[in-house]
């Protein structure tokens, strides 16, 4: 099985997480997000025991939510210690509604409105990652209509190419992210922010895109991070006390992808900043990082029934399902694979090619091209794996369908974590 969480019982059936997954089909029908528990606080542990370990006691895992944002999931990473990277004013107030400590909150974005800027001051969040002058300019403004002075990391640019989909690259120099170092730009807003009388920069972020599985994005990026702040040091005096290294670390979505080793590539990480911090001649910063995708993404899996299986003779074979990219809009946005199987029939031969198409009015609208299935039938239960990151968090209404519910499992046990948008959820704001 592609990851730990999944096997396959003496029914014949899928089960994630030791429970059966047509049982779950049954109980709370589909479409249907399920999510593992024990997977998302295991993934927590890694981190965390990995930073301390090779970074030290005072670094830092950030939980990005943006990958997988509600109550439930903010608890649960809450309570493993990690602190929390919201990149709007709906994931910070999901953050705060779920007990999230506000001075353990750190609020990205490219482009944060006052009212967000306002209501993160008033919550009295730790940190904004400030993305650009103007950010810089209104937060220091509203900081001084409010008599406080508030920290604050600038979100610089590396020029770092990861070489993964284009669509999730944001470290290169033309990002609509941060400010890029190449150009002299990020020297010049360092220099302004020092100047500002109510934030305080305590230093620097940088990501540089998803789907990264060994150490060496994370090198070549801290490189330039250090040699930045060397450099800003010798001009101005100020020696950054922290360093936010970002997310980004992949996850397997099919059997050709790599394996993550969390330990080994932090370690790897860590000797690479040590030694670079030695030849600068300068203190290691605090190091802080954001992992979200590699936390929740194989810790989620999602259920459907097959309504339909068509066969155009000579070309292809469609097998529509009763969700689609309003759940997981990854394959019409990125062309990301997925792997998939019929969960009552998981001990069969999975020989029939095909394309898993949704139920939009959409011919975008498709799971996965060319994937191989169990033959499927009417009524079958599809379950398609690893949808833990974005597929709940990027959700719509497109053509006006419900949302599907969340449901946790811990210890062999269900419950309902977000529940069933019905069509009166999504007529409510209708005047």
């Amino acid at each position: 099985m592609l990851h730990s969480n999944l096997n396959v019982n003496e029914k014949g059936n899928l089960e994630f997480a030791n429970v059966d997954c047509t049982l779950l089909a049954k109980e709370y029908k589909t479409p249907l997000y399920v999510i593992d528990e024990e997977r998302i606080r295991s993934k927590c542990k890694a981190y965390t025991s990995a930073m301390r370990k090779y970074f030290g006691e005072n670094s830092e895992t950030l939980y990005a939510s943006k990958a997988l944002s509600f109550k439930d999931v903010y608890k649960i990473v809450k309570s493993e210690g990690l602190s929390i990277d919201v990149v709007s004013g709906g994931e910070l107030y999901t953050a705060l509604s779920a007990g999230v400590s506000a001075e353990k909150i750190y609020f990205h974005g490219n482009n944060k409105t006052d009212d967000e800027i306002e209501y993160a001051i008033d919550s009295k969040i730790g940190f904004f990652i400030a993305d650009c002058r103007e950010e810089l300019d209104r937060i220091d403004e509203i900081a001084r209509e409010k008599g406080i002075v508030q920290n604050i990391l600038m979100r610089l640019t590396p020029g770092i190419d990861t070489h993964t989909y284009e669509a999730v690259r944001t470290g290169q120099v033309d990002s609509k992210f941060g400010t890029a170092i190449e150009t002299g730009q990020a020297r010049e807003l360092c220099l302004y922010a020092l100047t500002l009388k109510n934030v305080s920069l305590k230093g620097f972020h940088c990501h540089v895109g998803s789907q990264v599985f060994d150490g060496q994005t994370f090198c070549d990026s801290s490189d330039i991070m250090l040699n930045f702040i060397k450099e800003i040091e010798n001009e101005s005096g100020f020696c950054a006390s922290i360093l936010n290294l970002g997310g980004g670390y992949g996850v397997r979505y099919i059997d050709s992808d790599e394996h993550l080793n969390i330990e080994k590539t932090i370690s790897e990480v860590a000797s690479h900043i040590k030694e670079k911090c030695a030849l600068l001649n300068m203190d290691m910063p605090r190091i802080l990082m954001e992992p979200g995708r590699s936390i929740v993404a194989d810790a989620g899996l999602t259920l459907y029934t097959v309504g339909s299986v068509k066969t155009i003779t000579g070309y292809k074979s469609y097998v529509s399902i009763d969700g689609g990219m309003g759940d997981n809009p990854r394959y019409a946005l990125y062309g990301s694979q997925h792997s998939a199987l019929v969960a009552n029939k998981a001990s069969e031969k999975a020989d029939f090619l095909c394309t898993i198409a949704g139920k939009c009015c959409e011919s975008g609208d498709l799971i996965a091209e060319d994937i191989m299935l169990q033959k499927p039938e009417r009524g079958d239960i599809l379950a398609v794996l690893v949808t833990g990151a974005y597929n709940y968090s990027m959700s719509s209404n497109y053509n006006r369908i419900p949302r599907p519910p969340v449901v946790v499992l811990k210890d062999g046990k269900s419950r309902i974590a977000v529940k069933r948008e019905t069509y009166e959820d999504i007529a409510r704001n209708d005047v």
